[in-house]
Parts: C-alpha cells; structure tokens; sequence
C-alpha cells in the first residue's frame, strides 16, 4: 500500500468502529475507495474496557474496508476522545541567544517542546499542544512569527490533557490488531476537519458532535482553535432512557429513537400510537410518540445545556470572543429529528447540521457524507496531508503542461505544503506515542 497517496482513518467509537480508506483525486478532493463499520464491543463512553472485544471489532473493521477498497491496510491514523480529556490554556516563551537573525519554524518548534515538558496531575499527559497567538519582544497579536526578529518568543497555547493509561489502551489495541499507528488526533479536531469552512472558523464556530457515548465540542475563533471540550454523554443514554422509560429491550429502543424520536415533543399528535412486538408471546406494547418524544426531550435538553455551558466559559456572551457562525451540529447523534431547532431554542444561536462534504469529490456516496461518519473522512483528510506533499503532487511534464496548468499545480502544492505547517504541531505527538508503545512492547 502506497502511504503517500492512500490514508485509512480508524474511529473508535462507543456504538461503532470504522475504518475509512481515502486518497485525493486529480482534482484533490477525497475520494473514499472502501468503508468498513462494525459494531464496537469493548468501548464505554469513549475508553476501552474490554481489549479483546476491542481488537476482535477493529480486525473485523479493517477486513471490511480491505474488501471495499482492494487495499492492503497496514497503517492507520486514530481518533481518540472520552471522558478522560480536557483542556486548558497555558502562556510560555523562549529567550533567543542572537535576536539579529529571524525567527525560524526551529524555535517554534523548541517552544511548542518546552510546553510538552508541563507537568501535569498523575496519570495524564499532553496529546495536542496548539499555539493561538504569538509575541515577539511584546509585540501582540502575531499570528505568524516565522520571518520576524527578535529575542524574545512567546505564545498562547490551548492544551489538551488526557489519562495515559486510555490513550495507551488504544494504541495497545491497533498494534494487538496488527497495525501500525501513523498519527493519533483528539476527535473533536477530526471532525472540525472535515465538516467546517475556513470562513466558519475566521467568523467563531462551536462544533457539537454527538457520538453514542460522548459529546465533543469544539470552538474555533479567528481561524484558531480557542477550546475543546468532552461531555461524557451521548446517543447511548437516549436509548437507555427510552429502553427504561418504555420497559422495552435496548435493540427496539434504539431503533424506536432511529424510526420515531424527536427532540421536539408538540410536534407529535396524542393520538399517534407505535406498536413493539412483545417479548416469547407476551402481549405488544402500545407507545405514544409524545410519549418517547418527552423521553428524548428532557436527555437532550441536558446535553445541550451542559455544552451550552461550555461554550459561554469559553466566553461567547463577550462581544469581542462572539461566535458569528453559531453552532455545528455533527456525529451519529445529529440526526435525531428537530434536534437543529431545539438547539436554537436553548442556546439562541444559528445552528446548522455539518455533513463532512466540504472537502469530498462531488460524486461520493450519501452514506459516506452522513454526519456519523464525520470523525472518520477527518481523521483520512488529517492523515493525507500530514503524508509527503512531494509524492502527493507528481510534477508535470513541461511539454505536456501549458503555462496556466503549471500555476494551477503549483498553487496546489503550495496549499499542501500551508496545510502539512499548520499539522506539524501534531507529528511531537504521535512520533513521542509511537516511541512509547515501542518502549512498553
């Protein structure tokens, strides 16, 4: 398999593991060459708890995606969430020994180090360190220092902390399943990739994706990540409300959400009546939409607003840090029924559903471009330009090439190589992660 043209993104989710192989057309626009989904046994609210059950649904999902695409998969970058993860923000800089000669992606790249050396409370360590804005020798509001002098180089960062133990466990699974790990990315961030325009995240957007197990928010202001959250809820404590509300098993609950659900109970009729088949011969029961609507109603009501929450501690109520765009909906979750128009009713805020198509070639499947599968074509577009851009473009033949198409090209790498920088930060991690699982075998 040619790593440098074909990336495979895994998602381990709470309901689902996929698998997703992609490539860039000639037009570069993802292509998705093969799928494989399972049902994922072994995942609670985002964190492995059952190895075994784990590594039997990633090997059945790889299996899958290898018979869709005819691609040997050997190599996958993952997404990890849970309830385990947080953020925070943190303020460092460096003092340069020769403040005469210009600020380099070298003393980016020590100060983003100095920051990875934070110690943090036990059992944890740093997965993302972000930098937002820059100062040279006090200057503010520096987004790019590259090319400045000066002696002094400092950076606001947004930090993301999760439990080592969790993140092992996941990198133990891939490896226990055959795979070797090419990057490790915070879901969130995924799905920000795939389902959001440049001009959403310059304007201020709150991405919400509601998985089964967790809800990952998301915010991003002047085209900068500002804050990240995980809400250890999901699409699973729906189900589970409707299966104890209703005395019903969890498969009907969850196809009753699927078929029936809403968020918005007035807008079922008193009258309108779903019949479930009983269980060895005992009598159907007789359930009322308003009913399961209500169920569904209230559980929903309480994720929005603890994401809410989130969102006006990052500090949304503020003029200056306004979220212009509002809030993206994505994730399995986002499809409930008038789930869009409660989230406006709570939170005041436009509010549309994010399908990952922004980056899609035109004539992809509708399964691919559903909502659920967001975090995946993330995770496929985040390994793909983190891949070499040398061999991603090929260079054109001057006789074959007339004078405009080799500007075209060349734009093209030049847009690659702008989005391998804005990765860079992520490649600390996964090559200090990879080291690690080496150490531990």
């Amino acid at each position: 398999m040619d790593n440098n043209k074909i990336a495979v993104g895994l998602d381990i989710g709470t309901t689902k593991i996929v698998a997703m192989v992609g490539k860039y057309n000639e037009y570069g626009k993802l292509e998705i060459l093969g799928i494989g989904k399972t049902k994922s046994l072994g995942v609670h609210r985002g964190v492995v708890n059952n190895i075994t059950q784990t590594i039997q649904s990633i090997q059945q999902a790889i299996q899958d995606a290898e018979t869709a695409s005819g691609e040997k998969i050997t190599e996958v970058i993952v997404g990890i969430a849970g309830q385990h993860i947080r953020s925070l923000q943190h303020s460092d800089y460096i003092t340069r020994e020769d403040s005469e000669t210009v600020i380099g992606e070298e003393d980016i790249d020590t100060l983003c180090n100095q920051v990875f050396k934070l110690v943090m409370l036990p059992g944890e360590e740093i997965i993302h360190v972000l930098p937002q804005e820059f100062k040279v020798d006090g200057q503010s509001e520096i987004t790019e220092p590259i090319g400045m002098y000066g002696g002094r180089l400092e950076a606001n960062f947004h930090v993301v902390v999760g439990q080592v133990s969790s993140i092992k466990n996941i990198g133990r699974c891939v490896k226990s399943a055959g795979l070797a790990l090419s990057g490790i990315t915070l879901e969130p961030l995924a799905s920000a990739n795939a389902v959001l325009g440049q001009e959403e995240k310059e304007a201020g957007v709150a991405l919400i994706d509601i998985g089964g197990g967790t809800t990952d928010l998301a915010i991003f202001k002047d085209g900068i990540i500002r804050h990240t959250a995980v809400i250890p809820f999901g699409g699973n404590v729906i189900t589970e409300d409707i299966k104890e509300g209703c005395s019903i098993i969890e498969k009907q609950a969850e196809l009753l959400k699927i078929k029936f659900g809403s968020a918005w109970p007035g807008e079922n009729k008193d009258n309108e009546i779903v019949s479930i088949p009983g269980l060895r011969g005992r009598e159907p029961k007789e359930i009322t939409l308003k009913n399961l609507s209500k169920i569904i109603h209230a559980r929903v009501i309480e994720i929005i607003e603890q994401v809410y929450l989130e969102i006006k501690n990052y500090g949304h109520e503020e003029q200056k840090k306004k979220l212009i765009a509002g809030i993206v909906l994505t994730g399995g979750g986002s499809q409930l029924n008038h789930l869009k128009q409660l989230v406006e009713y709570i939170t005041g805020m436009d509010t549309r559903v994010g399908f990952p198509n922004e980056h899609m070639a035109g004539d992809s499947d509708s399964e691919v471009t559903s909502p659920m599968y967001a975090t995946a074509v993330g995770l496929v577009l985040n390994s793909l330009d983190n891949s070499d851009i040398q061999t991603d473009v090929s260079k054109p033949d001057e006789d074959e090439i007339e004078g405009e198409e080799v500007i075209e090209v060349s734009q093209e790498v030049e847009e690659r190589k702008e989005k391998k920088k804005k990765n860079r930060f992520f490649d600390n991690w996964a090559e200090k992660f990879k080291d690690f699982l080496d150490n531990a075998e």
